[in-house]
């Protein structure tokens, strides 16, 4: 059967939302503690298209291609500009990623996914994009997909379900103003690293840390998350930051209200990244506390981000019960 892809408009919003049900149903039969489905799933998927596909000044760019076959729509492919955080150089410019909420009916015609994902990269590298990103869900149909198409691991989001309150650890507590300094010292290693493990895509900004510092004393005065830090013999040792989870994480039709994300993570025993250090017993407690952190705050699961390369993060992650839920791929464009 013959197939056609053509971009997404309004009148679309009905087959995209169905589109985008059936996919978010399949991530909750792999993992239902991780992927919640919303009590209105389907109106939230139509919803929140709707709203991005009106949007006069988006915040970035967003574009969907659906794919037909036999007069009804059987895949869509979901797209975005993403913005360069502020501590990053970006000399490539906006990467472009091609979402988590891409979808192939199982009964559509071969090629398809192919096709979609040629489709969305064309779209992407003609507004500009030179880097571009596939998300998947571990086990998911893309992964296999992307990686036959010479995409490679880049980040990992590692999630535990079933939070526990217990933080206890000796030198771990919340953090206060003046660790402010300390933490951005922490978090130039951080970045030292990352540029090491992937120099085009965590290349760092020359103020790297001016900003991190600015937004690390903004964070402490932010209702919706907790900074805690590790410290021995009154120097710090590492830092976390634990807050709420995001839709670039999570498509419209889940309810994400109880999970939680650690993205900022950092501590000394995880230097070498490719060997857990003697102090992996305290960066553990670091962790525990920023995930009981989110378990008071109502959260059933909590995301970790991790580089695909920083094996001694993996194997502290997986020490903990964490597994691997997401996978973001990259590629250079052309």
């Amino acid at each position: 059967m013959t197939f056609t892809i053509r971009p997404a408009g309004r009148d679309d919003l009905d087959a995209l939302a169905e589109l985008l049900l059936a996919d978010a149903e399949d991530r909750h039969a792999a993992d239902p503690g991780l992927w919640h489905l919303d009590r209105e799933a389907r109106d939230k998927a139509r919803s929140a298209v709707a709203a991005a596909m009106t949007d006069e000044r988006p915040p970035f760019r967003q574009h969907w291609l659906i794919a037909e076959a036999g007069g009804r729509a059987v895949g869509v492919a979901h797209s975005i500009l993403l913005p360069v955080p502020p501590i990053y150089a970006g000399e490539f410019g906006p990467p472009g990623l091609i979402m988590e909420d891409s979808f192939v009916a199982p009964d559509a015609p071969a090629g398809v996914r192919h096709a979609l994902l040629e489709a969305a990269e064309a779209d992407l590298t003609g507004a500009g994009a030179r880097i571009l990103l596939g998300s998947s869900v571990a086990g998911g149909a893309w992964e296999g997909h992307l990686a036959d198409q010479g995409y490679e691991p880049l980040t990992l989001y590692f999630a535990r379900t079933g939070l526990s309150r217990d933080a206890e650890g000796a030198g771990v507590r919340p953090a206060r103003a003046a660790d402010v300094p300390g933490i951005v010292a922490a978090s130039a290693v951080h970045r030292r690293i990352l540029h090491a493990l992937h120099p085009r895509f965590w290349a760092p900004h020359e103020a790297a840390d001016s900003r991190f510092g600015a937004w690390m004393t903004r964070s402490l005065t932010l209702a919706d998350r907790d900074m805690v830090v590790s410290e021995d013999g009154g120097r710090l040792r590492g830092y976390a930051i634990s807050q709420p989870a995001t839709p670039l994480h999570f498509p419209p039709p889940h309810d994400i209200s109880g999970v939680g994300m650690i993205d900022d993570f950092f501590h000394e025993a995880t230097e070498d990244p490719l060997r857990l250090g003697p102090a992996g017993s305290e960066a553990a407690a670091l962790l525990a506390a920023a995930e009981a952190a989110r378990e008071r705050r109502g959260a059933h699961s909590v995301l970790v981000v991790c580089p695909a390369a920083w094996h001694s993060k993996i194997a502290l992650l997986e020490r903990q019960g964490y597994r691997k839920a997401i996978t973001w791929h990259i590629r250079m464009a052309g």
